[in-house]
């Protein structure tokens, strides 16, 4: 037992790398009755853009991104500036709200807020008019449901980004006749942008892959259209590969545009010039030498 040690190598750690290696033959040496053959021309028809229904779901996606990471942005302002509050009511909401969204699963958050709501008529969740479309009522629940969830991690990144900035700041806009409206929006929050910026940036990458959760509440979006695909064609996987390569393409181009922002707002300070020679798009993608991932994430 002893020689595992001076090696640098614990004896449990050890001892669950041979379990799962053992595991992974089992696996691999598994004999199949049947033989899997890739059906590359059938991967190639079901990754097409021009594919019945793929461009409707992924347009889906990014519009319930888009809108709940609005709506996080909103909320988490919201409540990062009752969490700062003097009158303790809205200090006791806003931890309550962050405590009860930060502390539970989304997919029991998804199906306790529209299945539970609409069964206890505490909120059914109609359908929405927005001029000639209409807003089916899980598609609306979605949206609102993530953006609340948003909300509760949004309120900690603010609320970092807010006590980034200089005190001395806020004191000089009370010396000018400033009320405390004005001195959040023209002074503190521009600032702290600067440092909200970066992980919001994760939080919207992020919240393009947790829609695929809002199939639970009968969404088609991306992952539920290809779920239904693979039961209709009994090939899950150039079906879910193809997914997988639709969710990848997505995250990696606003990687690129997250990069563009950043190397926008970093323009004029100290920190400028090294934000524009910091992580490129493979320490984006792979997570390396990400200084503020740790605001972020869930």
């Amino acid at each position: 037992m002893n020689a595992p040690r001076v090696r640098g190598i614990r004896p449990a750690l050890l001892l669950a790398g041979c379990f799962l290696l053992a595991i992974v033959v089992a696996g691999c040496s598994t004999k199949s009755k049947t033989t899997f053959t890739f059906d590359l021309n059938l991967f190639i028809d079901e990754l097409r853009p021009d594919a019945p229904g793929v461009a409707g779901v992924i347009y889906i996606t990014v519009v319930v991104s888009v809108l709940a990471q609005i709506i996080g942005v909103v909320l988490g302002i919201l409540a990062a500036l009752g969490k700062m509050a003097r009158l303790l009511p809205l200090r006791w909401t806003s931890n309550f709200y962050i405590w009860v969204f930060r502390g539970t699963p989304l997919v029991v958050q998804l199906v306790l807020l529209y299945y539970g709501f609409s069964v206890a008529h505490i909120f059914d969740w109609p359908d929405q008019y927005l001029l000639d479309y209409t807003i089916k009522g899980s598609l609306f629940a979605a949206i609102v449901i993530l953006g609340v969830n948003e909300g509760a991690y949004m309120a900690e990144i603010v609320r970092a980004g807010i006590l980034a900035v200089d005190p001395g700041q806020t004191e000089a806009a009370k010396s000018l006749g400033m009320n405390y409206r004005m001195t959040m929006s023209r002074i503190v929050l521009p600032q702290a942008a600067r440092v909200i910026i970066p992980p919001l940036g994760n939080e919207f990458n992020n919240m393009l892959k947790t829609t695929s959760l809002i199939f639970v509440l009968g969404v088609i979006e991306t992952y539920n259209h290809y779920v239904l695909l693979q039961v209709q064609n009994f090939r899950p996987f150039e079906a879910y590969l193809a997914c997988a390569c639709w969710f990848l393409l997505m995250t990696t181009v606003w990687s690129l545009i997250q990069g563009r922002i950043e190397k926008r707002f970093a323009r004029g300070t100290t920190t400028g010039s090294s934000v524009a020679n910091g992580p490129g798009l493979r320490a984006r993608l792979f997570g390396q030498g990400a200084t503020s991932s740790g605001l972020g994430g869930h």
